[in-house]
């Protein structure tokens, strides 16, 4: 029988030390006393135990090593002499907090005297190496995308699930899991799916995932070999076109215009494409949405071609003009498309949960990539998101936040033309958590970016997300997640940065001329 009712370790204690790997070596001329203080003194000088780490008691530690008490009370006294421990009457023996202080300092070690030569990384290495220094700013800042907001009653409604779930506890949620997720969360994403995506699914289709980003990997090792050509947006999103060149793809930027992809354009530069990956409900970063003509004309090559379509619906929820857009994937009834949502965005990105579903004919392969990849997903937080969904908090979720993000929208846009509108335009964008606008006027949008951090806010530059096509100036905000209040004043900060580089770049005009 489990037992919780154990009282949790004293907070702020390091209690570490019972695992420490320390053994004696009977019948050794060293003594066993000694053997005992030379492993603590080094475990505590390597840093191993940390200062304020509790020592065992001398009572738990000798029927652990098989010595008499006494051994352990020597070394422990032999320890306390020299400074690198402190009793304390009634608690324990505890690391000191000043013992080597030059040696138990934080911080990185000394270098060596002779560099070390640098790591030889596989070339997917290499490019991971690279994408680290270029990782997104952590949420928080105004304009950041991807944040979510979650309200009093989502908040009350999470923890009162969870406290339920903890208190009818099932034993099952600590083992091993299904590596496609559990039965009762897909069902209820199948659920979901059908009502408002017009996705054409059963369970056993879906996988859940912790994110689209794991959708997307595993799309990748799965259909693709290296060399295979693959169509990707022009402008795209950034973060699967790494993992496709890191996967060895041959990338074939398609334009975007107002209609989403031009299907014609990607059936010119590669016709036997192995596969395509769209955004076509709001598409990334233009905001274009997909028109019907263009789904028609891309399922149509996926089936002559035998190719696949990797559908990335990842906002399409909060739709502001009308009901939601169907998706690709159930015009076609699933036999080409892999369809990749997330509840990163529905909810908040701290879930981590995100699915796929896949053509039958795939089943098999995605169930083993996943199970490759990391066996199973959490089985306590499905447990929990199973029964916030079927108790209808997360559609009631949804519903609050798509008039909040409405009216944060509406906001940005009001302010961005009230600030910028001599140099910028933007349309109203009718779905999604971001807007886009692009610049009037010859700027940089990167140093705008860079200006608008130091300004305490979080843009992203469009120009880098452009692959063959001429670069068009324009910035990325995130309007979800932070007040009204809040956005105004970040406009106002956006535009003081935007002026002063606009101001740079004509200074250094004249400057030269």
């Amino acid at each position: 029988m489990l037992d919780f009712s154990a009282p949790p370790p004293a907070r702020g204690r390091d209690h570490w030390s019972a695992l420490l790997d320390l053994a004696v070596e009977h019948g050794s001329e060293q003594p066993l006393f000694q053997q005992i203080y030379l492993g603590f003194r080094d475990a505590i000088l390597a840093r191993r135990l940390a200062a304020g780490s509790r020592l065992p008691s001398t009572r738990l530690l000798a029927e652990r090593l098989g010595v008499s008490r006494t051994s352990v009370l020597s070394a422990y006294e032999q320890l306390l002499a020299e400074g690198f421990v402190t009793g304390r009457a009634g608690s324990g023996t505890f690391v000191a907090e000043d013992a080597a202080p030059d040696l138990l300092a934080p911080g990185a070690p000394p270098a060596p005297a002779q560099p070390a030569p640098p790591p030889q990384l596989s070339r997917v290495g290499q490019r991971c190496e690279a994408l680290a220094t270029a990782l997104p700013v952590p949420p928080g800042l105004p304009f950041a995308a991807g944040c979510c907001s979650v309200d009093a009653l989502s908040i009350q409604a999470w923890r009162r699930t969870g406290m339920e779930l903890m208190q009818g506890f099932d034993p099952s949620n600590l083992s091993y899991a299904d590596p496609s997720g559990d039965l009762a969360l897909r069902e209820e994403v199948a659920k979901y799916l059908r009502a408002a995506r017009a996705v054409r699914c059963e369970p056993e289709q879906i996988l859940i995932l912790s994110g689209a980003q794991q959708a997307i990997d595993l799309s990748i090792r799965v259909l693709l070999n290296p060399g295979d050509a693959v169509w990707v947006e022009d402008p795209g999103y950034l973060a699967t076109r790494e993992a496709l060149a890191a996967a060895g793809a041959s990338l074939i930027p398609v334009p975007v215009d107002r209609e989403g992809m031009v299907v014609e354009a990607g059936l010119r530069l590669a016709p036997e494409a192995r596969a395509a990956y769209i955004t076509p409900s709001h598409q990334y970063p233009t905001g274009a949405v997909m028109s019907l003509q263009r789904r028609l004309e891309l399922l149509a090559w996926a089936k002559a071609t035998g190719s696949w379509i990797i559908e990335d619906d990842y906002d399409s929820e909060f739709r502001y003009v009308g009901r939601p857009l169907a998706s690709l994937q159930g015009l076609e009834g699933g036999e080409a498309v892999i369809y990749v949502g997330t509840l990163s965005k529905m909810l908040f990105p701290g879930v981590r949960i995100g699915f796929a579903v896949v053509p039958p004919a795939l089943i098999p392969a995605f169930r083993g990539a996943r199970f490759l990849a990391d066996r199973n997903p959490p089985t306590l937080q499905q447990a929990l998101v199973t029964s916030f969904m079927k108790r209808g908090f997360l559609t009631s979720h949804i519903q609050r936040m798509r008039q909040r993000y409405r009216a944060a929208r509406d906001t940005v846009v009001e302010a961005m033309i009230r600030h910028l509108g001599d140099v910028v335009e933007l349309e109203m964008p009718e779905c999604g958590i971001q807007l886009t606008l692009h610049f009037k006027v010859p700027v940089d949008d990167v140093r705008v970016a860079q200006a608008a951090l130091r300004h305490g806010v979080v843009v992203k530059a469009v120009s880098p997300h452009y692959l063959g096509t001429p670069a068009r100036s324009g910035l990325v905000l995130g309007y979800s997640g932070f007040d009204t209040h809040r956005l105004r004043s970040a406009a106002a900060l956006l535009a003081r940065a935007v002026r002063e580089v606009i101001a740079e770049g004509a200074s250094s005009s004249g400057a030269g001329r």
